[in-house]
C-alpha cells in the first residue's frame, strides 16, 4: 500500500480537496472551500495545512464564528445540499460559538461540517487559555456541547483516527435523510502530528446521492386512500426543492386536481401564480391554504417535517383526517399517523401518479374562490398607510394604536411593515433571491412574498436563528453568483444579535441588500406577549422612562451609519417614496453591500388568518386577560390532534 506522510491536519485538508458529490450522474465538488477565524487551535497546524495543501478550496475571513458558520447554512441551503463549506475556529468561544449555527443546520437538514480545534490531546500543558476544566471528566470540553445540535461527532485524538472520521463525516453529509451538522474536534497537538496515511484515502472520491425508491406496497396503500379523498391536500415542503421534484410535484398537483399548501422551506418549489398553489400553510400561512386545509380529508405531505407552524400545533387538520407522507427519513415519514412512503419525492411521485390515473380532487370552485379572496387581501396589505387619527384605533386595537402613534412620532416614521414588504418584493426582478430567518417577516413573507423564480426564497424557519439573515445574505451571494441580487430580511432585533460578516461582504466586494425593518423591538415576541394577556416586559426599544421601566422614548438608532462606517452604501427610510426611490438607485452599485434602514411602525404585520400556535399560557395569573388567554389555549387544545 502506497503511503505518503503528512500531518493530520495536512491530510485533513487533502481529503476535503478531493470529495465529490454525484447526482444523477452529474459530478460536482462537494467542498466548496473554508472558513476560518484563525485561533489558538487552529492557526497553527490546520492554518499551515490550508496554506500548504489548499489548491481548489477557497479560503474565506470570517469575522464571527456564529456568523460565517450561518453563511455556511445557507450557502448549502441554496445550494441544494449538493455543495458546502467547511468552518473552522479556536478551541474556546470560538467553537461554543459555532453551536447555534450547527442547531440551525440540523434542525433544517443542512450539511454543516466544523471543525473546531481542542484541548491538546496530551494534557500536558491543562488548562490551556480557553479550557473549561470539568471536574467530574478530564475528556470533556467546549467541543461537547456539539453533541446535542449536530448529526455527527468525533474528536480526533490520533492522526489515523481521521481516516474513520471523515468517512463517517461524509457520509452523513451526503445522506439526504439524515444529514445535518457534522463536527469533527481537533486537538491542537493532533493537528500537527504526522501519520503515513494511505494514498487511497487522500485519493478523489466520489460519494453518490441515491434515489431511495418507494415499496409498490407503500405506494399502493397510498394509492387507495387517494381514490377515496373527497378534499385532499398537498404539502409541498423542503424536500421537494432538495431532491429536485419540482417537475415531479407540479404534474402530480396537475394531473389530479390536487392543491398545495406550502411550508417555509417548500415555498418557490413551484410558481406563486400556479392556479393550485394555495401559499403559505400553518401558524404563518394565509387564509387561502388554511381555510382549504381545514376541511381537508387526506394530506398528502411531501418532503415536510410537519412542525408546529405547519400544522398550527396540530390544531389546523381535523382528527378525521388522514395523512400519506412521502419522505426519504423514515422518522418523518411516520409523522401523524400518516402512511408512510418512505422515498425519495422525485422517484415516488411519478409513480404514485400512475396509480391513481384518472383521478380528479373532487373541487368545486374552494380552491379558486380561496385564491382570489387571498388576492384581495394581498392587495389590501401592499397599500396599508397609518394615519394618526381615531380611525385608526379599531383597526389594531388600543394597546396597539399607542405604540404605533408613539413611534411614528419619536422616529418621524409612517411606513406599515406590509407596505414596505410588498414594494420591495414589487422591485425585485427575475431571479432575485430573498433571504430571513427570524422576527415577524418569516410570518409577513410566507404569505405575502411573491419568489421572483424558482428556489429564490431562501426561509430559515426550522430554528428561527436570529442572525442568520445577514451571514445567510453572503452564503447565498456565493451560491448565486453575481447574475442575481440577494435581498436579506431582518429586524432590528436580528441585526443586534449578528450581523459580522456584512463586513466579509464589503472585504469581498460582495453585493447583498441587507433591509433591515427597524421598528425598535423585537415585534413578533412583542405581539405574543402583549396577545397572551401580559404587560409588555423587555420587548421593545425603549428608553428607562420615569416610571423606572423601559417605558420612554423609542431609541432611534441610525442603522445606515453603521452599515456606511462598514464600507456600505446605506440609506435611510421613513416614507413609501424614499423606498422605492432607494432600491431603484441601489439597482447601480455592483461591487458592495448595501444596507436600507427602513423605519417600521410596530403593530403593523399580517394577521393570524385562521391559525393558532400553542404557547405556554399561565393557567393562574391576577390579570384577567392571562385567564381568558388560557382558556382560549384549552379550547383549542381540546380540538388539536394528540399526536
Amino acid at each position: 500500500m502506497k503511503t505518503v506522510r503528512l500531518t493530520m491536519a495536512q491530510a485533513l485538508v487533502r481529503f476535503l480537496e478531493n470529495q465529490y458529490l454525484d447526482v444523477d450522474g452529474v459530478e460536482t465538488p462537494f467542498v466548496r472551500g473554508v472558513f476560518i477565524i484563525p485561533g489558538h487551535g487552529n492557526v497553527v497546524g490546520l492554518g499551515q495545512a490550508l496554506t500548504q495543501e489548499g489548491k481548489r478550496l477557497e479560503i474565506y475571513q470570517g469575522k464571527n464564528e456564529q456568523g460565517m458558520a450561518q453563511a455556511a447554512v445557507a450557502f448549502a441551503k441554496q445550494m441544494k445540499r449538493k455543495q458546502i463549506f467547511a468552518v473552522t475556529s479556536s478551541i474556546g468561544p470560538g467553537a461554543a460559538n459555532m453551536v447555534t449555527a450547527c442547531g440551525t443546520a440540523t434542525a433544517n437538514n443542512i450539511p454543516l461540517l466544523v471543525l473546531p480545534g481542542d484541548t491538546y490531546a496530551c494534557r500536558q500543558p491543562d488548562p490551556v487559555l480557553q479550557q473549561v476544566e470539568h471536574i467530574n471528566s478530564m475528556a470533556t470540553t467546549t467541543n461537547d456541547a456539539f453533541k446535542a445540535v449536530c448529526r455527527y461527532w468525533d474528536r480526533i485524538v490520533r492522526p489515523e483516527q481521521l481516516m474513520s472520521a471523515c468517512i463517517n463525516a461524509f457520509r452523513t453529509l451526503t445522506d439526504p435523510a439524515n444529514t445535518g451538522a457534522v463536527c469533527l474536534a481537533m486537538p491542537q497537538d493532533v493537528e500537527g502530528e504526522a501519520y503515513d496515511y494511505p494514498e487511497s484515502f487522500l485519493a478523489k472520491r466520489v460519494w453518490r446521492l441515491e434515489r431511495r425508491p418507494a415499496t409498490q406496497a407503500a405506494l399502493a396503500r397510498a394509492a387507495a386512500a387517494i381514490k377515496a379523498a373527497k378534499k385532499p391536500m398537498l404539502v409541498c415542503g423542503g424536500g421537494v426543492r432538495y431532491s429536485e421534484a419540482h417537475k415531479e410535484f407540479r404534474e402530480f398537483a396537475e394531473k389530479t386536481g390536487i392543491p398545495f399548501g406550502e411550508t417555509q422551506a417548500g415555498k418557490s418549489a413551484v410558481e406563486w401564480t400556479h392556479p393550485l398553489n394555495l401559499g403559505g400553510l400553518g401558524v404563518t400561512g394565509c387564509s387561502a391554504a388554511n381555510e382549504i386545509a381545514v376541511e381537508a380529508d387526506l394530506v398528502i405531505g411531501v418532503g415536510t417535517r410537519y412542525t408546529d407552524f405547519t400544522t398550527s400545533s396540530k390544531w389546523l387538520f381535523k382528527d378525521t383526517c388522514k395523512f400519506i407522507n412521502i419522505n426519504v427519513s423514515e422518522f418523518q415519514a411516520l409523522k401523524m399517523d400518516a402512511i408512510p412512503v418512505v422515498a425519495d419525492a422525485k422517484d415516488a411521485l411519478p409513480r404514485l401518479l400512475r396509480l391513481v390515473e384518472g383521478y380528479k380532487a373532487p373541487y368545486q370552485g374552494e380552491v379558486e374562490a380561496a385564491r382570489r379572496k387571498w388576492a384581495e387581501e394581498l392587495i389590501r396589505l401592499d397599500g396599508v398607510e397609518f394615519e394618526d387619527t381615531e380611525e385608526w384605533r379599531p383597526i389594531i386595537n388600543d394597546a396597539n394604536f399607542a405604540s404605533a402613534r408613539k413611534f411614528a412620532h419619536d422616529l418621524d416614521a409612517q411606513l406599515c411593515q406590509t407596505t414596505a414588504l410588498g414594494a420591495i418584493n414589487a422591485l425585485m426582478e427575475l431571479g432575485d433571491v430573498a433571504i430571513g430567518a427570524a422576527g415577524s417577516l418569516p410570518g409577513d413573507m410566507q404569505r405575502m412574498f411573491r419568489p421572483t423564480g424558482i428556489d429564490t426564497y431562501n426561509m430559515e424557519y426550522g430554528y428561527s436563528t436570529m442572525g442568520y439573515e445577514v451571514a445567510g445574505a453572503l452564503g447565498v451571494k456565493l451560491a448565486i453568483g453575481d447574475g442575481h441580487e440577494v435581498y436579506a430580511f431582518c429586524g432590528d432585533g436580528s441585526f443586534n444579535m449578528l450581523h459580522g460578516e456584512l463586513i466579509t461582504a464589503v472585504q469581498e466586494g460582495k453585493k447583498v441588500n441587507i433591509c433591515v425593518f427597524d421598528n425598535a423591538s423585537f415585534g413578533c415576541i412583542n405581539n405574543l406577549q402583549v396577545g397572551h394577556g401580559n404587560l409588555t416586559l423587555c420587548t421593545e426599544l425603549r428608553e428607562r422612562g420615569a416610571d423606572g421601566k423601559l417605558s420612554g422614548k423609542f431609541l432611534d438608532i441610525d442603522y445606515a451609519k453603521v452599515a456606511e462606517a462598514y464600507g456600505c452604501k446605506s440609506y435611510s427610510v421613513r416614507t413609501l417614496a424614499e423606498l422605492k426611490a432607494a432600491l431603484a438607485e441601489a439597482k447601480t452599485i455592483k461591487d458592495r453591500p448595501v444596507l436600507f434602514d427602513i423605519k417600521v411602525l410596530p403593530k403593523t404585520m399580517t394577521d393570524g388568518y385562521g391559525s393558532w400556535w400553542r404557547v405556554g399560557d399561565t393557567e393562574v395569573s391576577e390579570r384577567p386577560e392571562n385567564v381568558a388567554a388560557y382558556q382560549d389555549h384549552l379550547a383549542h387544545v381540546k380540538d388539536a390532534r394528540k399526536y
